[in-house]
């Protein structure tokens, strides 16, 4: 092995959506950062759905533009068809979702960073962490090289020892045409840690022209951004379609349900509930007549089509034959075959808050590695990775993010308080504050934040302070005006909570008294009046639970030895190590008995009221 001349601060392995904002974020905030990816081609591939956004997760990609990542900015840059879901519905649970020209993505991904200061972008493929008194020093390649570096963070998405299957056929693979990781799961083993295998699958590519479009129902986009920043889109918007499938694709599947890979017991790995094959759907819903299609465009400059919802791992001939009884595939041509794919990841209760692993010091783990689903849930994870390894490097405080103030503080939450035993994919019905974490006001939440860490610049803190401003001084210019209705003097604010009226009506049927800021200002003080009684609700909840929060477990204590403890709150609790005794609370098992036991120890331990 050669050894690298140039120490980094930062070492990010894996060029994935985990691993581009773990690079970025570490070489903003000003650490000498190296990314080293198998195949530079392949920075921010979509493996699998050409799309960003979603329910909670859209939530997310704006949690991660307001702390100054960039995965929304690419979003929107390459933005084909954007929708916002839930539209219809409350404020909470609407999210922002994007059909992007995948290429176009991955292209404004890897040209961006490759102007960012502080970064090195190298293709190598790790296969050996270097460690030194369990403290990870540098990353060895298959290539011969070793890369020397004072926090490491892996991002291996599906790679690790990834196995590929289409019915009884298997091959190794990080995903269709791509080679899987080997050696870096022993080494892992080495350092301690512990790994299991999970399954995730994709559906079949089609060709454009052999689809019958008259049969479909059309879908448009609108008009709408992820960025609180840039207002750039780059290509001409494309729709989606929708069509559903019938009896005759069910009898098929059921026919021939020997021959998946996941009904045969080929697949050990679990795969995501929440995004199940079409022949898991088939089986857990036989009472169903049909399941849902979209058909999405992968870009502007392909004629590939996505099959959104036919996730399989049956063979090449049975795809065929069932994705031809749909209406409007009669004829269809496929190009890429679907396929299952069964990888490593880092079992759960071996991290920390700040996803640094518990036994091995230095050492980070964002992405499918840690036990998540989807492009975003990995963004986010790298963006905490990147950012909390910068920090170290340079010897500052660790970042910890809360679940009572973020999407990216619930989901981290989660995934260290919680056994996952599936793949793990973020919902807004996993916050429990989920009015106050609304994907429009991510920049009023998080934006100081990023100015703290120096990812967000001092223009961007001004534009976000000013909206701040304005907002709270509309609200309380609206509750000094009245005006004479239905034979009433009725306040501004108290009509604008009426489930009749918005904003924009209020703008049309008196412009003399209110003042239009533009939709993004508008619709925020609109939510906040209406949704004011709940919202502070949750506001108060908050306070309560923060004393909870405020009661710190040293990482040195040891539970064994607490009496009335139960010997399974005792395992778990030293498995998952919580921080806080707020974290205790979250752990799957713990009762409120078991609290109650621990914070009497905990208070003992130390000789006073903690709380």
């Amino acid at each position: 092995m050669w050894n690298y001349s140039t120490e980094y601060d930062v070492i990010v392995v894996g060029g994935g959506h985990a691993g581009c904002e773990a690079a970025h974020a570490a070489a903003k905030m000003g650490a000498r950062t190296l990314l080293l990816t198998m195949n530079l081609d392949s920075i921010a591939k979509m493996s699998c759905n050409p799309s960003i956004g979603g329910t909670a997760k859209g939530h997310l990609v704006r949690e991660i533009d307001a702390l100054g990542g960039i995965m929304g900015k690419m979003a929107d840059r390459s933005s084909i068809h954007f929708r916002m879901l839930n539209a219809s519905k409350g404020p909470a649970v609407r999210s922002p979702r994007v059909q992007v020209d995948k290429h176009l993505y991955s292209q404004e991904m890897k040209q961006t960073l490759e102007k960012i200061p502080n970064l090195e972008i190298k293709q190598g493929t790790a296969t050996f962490l270097v460690s030194k008194d369990q403290k990870c020093i540098g990353i060895s390649t298959l290539e011969g090289v070793t890369y020397l570096g004072k926090c490491i963070v892996i991002t291996t998405g599906t790679f690790l020892e990834g196995k590929i299957f289409m019915g009884h056929t298997t091959f190794t693979g990080g995903r269709l045409g791509d080679m899987s990781s080997v050696g870096l799961s022993a080494s892992l083993v080495e350092a301690g840690l512990t790994l299991g295998r999970l399954k995730t699958g994709t559906p079949a590519r089609i060709h454009k022209r052999s689809i019958d479009f008259s049969t479909l129902e059309e879908q448009e986009g609108e008009e709408g951004f992820f960025s609180f920043d840039e207002k750039e889109k780059k290509c001409e918007p494309r729709s989606c379609h929708i069509t559903y499938t019938t009896e005759e694709t069910k009898k098929i599947i059921q026919e021939n349900l020997q021959k998946s890979a996941l009904f045969s017991g080929l697949i050990r790995g679990v795969g995501p509930r929440y995004c199940p094959s079409i022949e898991d759907k088939i089986v857990r819903f036989a009472h169903r007549d049909r399941h849902q299609i979209f058909l999405e465009p992968e870009g502007i400059h392909t004629d590939e089509y996505y099959l959104n919802g036919l996730s399989t791992s049956l063979p090449l001939e049975v795809q065929v034959k069932f994705i031809r009884s749909i209406p409007g595939l009669e004829n269809a041509e496929i190009m890429r075959p679907a396929y299952a794919i069964e990888y490593d990841w880092v079992t759960s209760g071996q991290l920390l808050a700040t996803l640094e692993t518990k036994k091995v010091q230095g050492l980070f783990l964002a992405g499918q590695i840690n036990g998540t689903t989807g492009y975003e849930e990995a963004a986010g994870q790298g963006l905490v990775a990147g950012i909390n390894a910068a920090l170290q490097a340079m010897k500052r405080p660790p970042c910890f993010f809360h679940r009572s103030e973020s999407y990216l503080g619930v989901m981290i939450d989660d995934l260290i308080t919680k056994e996952i035993d599936e793949p793990y994919r973020l919902f807004t019905s996993r916050a429990e504050h989920r009015l106050l974490l609304r994907q429009d006001n991510a920049d009023l939440r998080l934006r100081p934040l990023g100015f703290q860490l120096g990812m967000i610049s001092q223009a961007q803190m001004d534009k976000v302070q000013d909206k701040r401003q304005k907002i709270q001084a509309e609200k309380k210019r609206l509750s000094t005006l009245y005006v004479s209705l239905e034979g009433k003097s009725i306040p501004l604010f108290q009509l604008i909570c009426r489930p009749d009226y918005n904003y924009e009506k209020m703008i049309r049927e008196f412009p003399l008294l209110m003042i239009d800021y533009g939709k993004e200002i508008n619709e925020q003080i609109e939510t906040e009046l209406k949704y004011a009684g709940y919202i502070s609700r949750q506001e108060k909840d908050i306070v309560k639970l923060e004393n909870l929060e405020k009661v710190c477990v040293p990482k040195s204590f040891s539970y064994k030895d607490v009496l009335g403890l139960r010997n399974e709150a005792k395992e778990k609790l030293s498995r998952f190590s919580p921080p806080t005794l707020g974290s205790a609370s979250r752990i799957s098992g713990i009762t409120p008995a078991d609290l109650s036991i621990l914070l009497v120890a905990l208070q003992k331990k130390h000789k006073e009221n903690i709380l």
